[in-house]
């Protein structure tokens, strides 16, 4: 049975600013690299399997496991592996936010001790929801799938309001990126964060030039 806490954490209820952000996607689609269903698909798969999202995966796991002694150098690592300031913006906004609403309403001595210990240091989100998942007990691979679950549902809903796509193709969308997802989840369990790097060269640059754009929805 899935952990509820689970869903609470990965909700657009949860307040993490999540809506805020498209990850370059805005840029994507003004630059044309992205105008229907099947190019969202192809963009956040991207995403998932070798840009952010994979990093964050590989972050989490290693976060969950991580020794207090190493907890910190985890926590360095994740809050610098972006490649536009937008998209770092975009992680740590989120991991503080995540961790302010964490310590709220899911209390636990971890959770406080790190946010105490960390004080201004940048907190990472894939940080933050690892850390809640390790301190409260979910399992690790239940885990790995809430937090690719919740970027690629950020970035279809971002997707069907800037493409636009309409509500059912946005499901669809979702449904062609399950398997994705619980691929990445599989993959990211044994990888170790030495062994990671990305190669989405072209959501990187649109990230980058969406800090120039003239209009914009998005933060990123």
């Amino acid at each position: 049975m899935i952990d509820l806490r689970l869903l609470a954490w990965t909700s657009p209820n949860c307040p993490t600013g999540a809506f805020a952000y498209s990850h370059g996607l805005e840029q994507a689609v003004e630059d044309g690299d992205v105008t229907n269903a099947d190019e969202l698909v192809e963009f956040i798969e991207a995403v998932l399997t070798r840009g952010g999202g994979w990093v964050d995966a590989v972050m989490f796991a290693a976060t969950y496991r991580a020794d207090p002694e190493r907890l910190d150098e985890i926590a360095d690592l994740a809050a610098a592996f972006r490649g536009s300031a937008e998209t770092s913006l975009e992680s740590l906004q989120q991991g503080r936010s995540l961790l302010s609403v964490l310590r709220a309403a899911w209390p636990h001595p971890a959770l406080d001790a790190f946010a105490e210990r960390r004080g201004r240091e940048p907190i990472a989100q894939p940080v933050a929801m690892a850390l809640a998942c390790a301190a409260h007990e979910i399992k690790l691979p239940d885990g790995l799938v809430a937090q690719l679950y919740a970027t690629a549902s950020s970035l279809v809903s971002a997707g069907v309001r800037l493409v636009p796509l309409g509500q059912t193709q946005g499901q669809i969308a979702m449904a062609q990126l399950m398997p994705v997802i619980q691929q990445v989840a599989a993959l990211a369990y044994t990888a170790k964060p030495d062994e990671i790097g990305t190669n989405v060269v072209r959501i990187e640059l649109a990230s980058m030039r969406h800090e120039t754009q003239t209009t914009r929805l998005f933060r990123s």
